[in-house]
């Protein structure tokens, strides 16, 4: 993602590569940011947070929640607005999120793609109009390396559905099914996950009701998508001096 983020703004006409951050002890520290590609940004990349962020606006972070965790501290000193793409976060790092927004404008969606977030308003507008009658299966898919399951994005499919439904997720999601687990609930919400090779993202989502069968899928063939998404979502907190956002909000979709 640190490429494609790179790559992205290197081409952006109103976004300018201010730092890049790698962990300590990478080979990479002090290299330039855009080397991979062939050409130089005059950007180092640095492992202190405080200097990778000394002339930055907005930091674009997918590392993995202890990484977010750190970098949103130094942003709320800083006064460095955030975009979160970072997932599998716990509820007592959403709630120091949510607090750190008081002070700075962040972003956090668990997938910074358009077109996945258009999809997850597809999928309010069907549970809404489809509340009965119509068992809801969530199936997912990703590369053998993502370390979190089920994926961030479908957990937020869930959580639209069930917030549609006026449900809460917790109460009604299916993470495993094994051996004799009787008649399906049906208020639940399925959950199935997949792992394996180079994909970078399937996501299907069921609605199986008595003689049709409604699926509503998306699929990622590229993480350009993200690092696009990631410059919509920084281009909106130019607007805001503090406040949490999601995706919803960059693309104008909670009408």
């Amino acid at each position: 993602m640190g490429h494609m983020l790179i790559e992205a703004i290197g081409i952006s006409p109103d976004c300018t590569l201010a730092g890049a951050l790698d962990l300590a002890g990478s080979p990479f520290i002090g290299t330039d940011a855009a080397a991979f590609s062939g050409h130089a940004s005059g950007v180092l990349i640095h492992s202190d947070i405080a200097a990778g962020l000394k002339n930055a606006g907005v930091l674009i972070d997918f590392t993995r929640p202890e990484g977010t965790m750190a970098h949103l501290a130094v942003c709320r000193t800083l006064g460095v607005k955030l975009v979160i793409g970072t997932t599998g976060f716990s509820d007592a790092q959403k709630a120091e999120i949510a607090a750190a927004s008081r002070d700075i404008a962040i972003v956090m969606a668990p997938n910074m793609s358009v077109g996945v977030n258009v999809t997850l308003k597809l999928l309010e507008m069907a549970a809404r109009a489809m509340p009965e009658g119509y068992d809801i299966e969530i199936v997912e898919s990703h590369h053998r390396h993502k370390v979190d399951a089920p994926s961030g994005t479908a957990l937020k499919m869930g959580e639209v559905i069930a917030g549609a439904l006026g449900r809460d997720l917790k109460d009604c999601a299916v993470y495993a099914r094994e051996g004799v687990t009787g008649e399906r609930d049906p208020s639940s919400i399925g959950f199935a996950t997949v792992r394996g090779g180079d994909v970078v993202g399937d996501h299907t989502v069921m609605f199986l009701g008595t003689g049709e069968r409604i699926e509503i899928t998306h699929r990622s063939s590229s993480r350009a998508t993200y690092a696009q998404g990631s410059l919509r979502a920084a281009r909106f907190l130019a607007g805001h001096d503090s406040g949490l956002f999601d995706m919803f909000d960059v693309l104008n979709l909670n009408r």
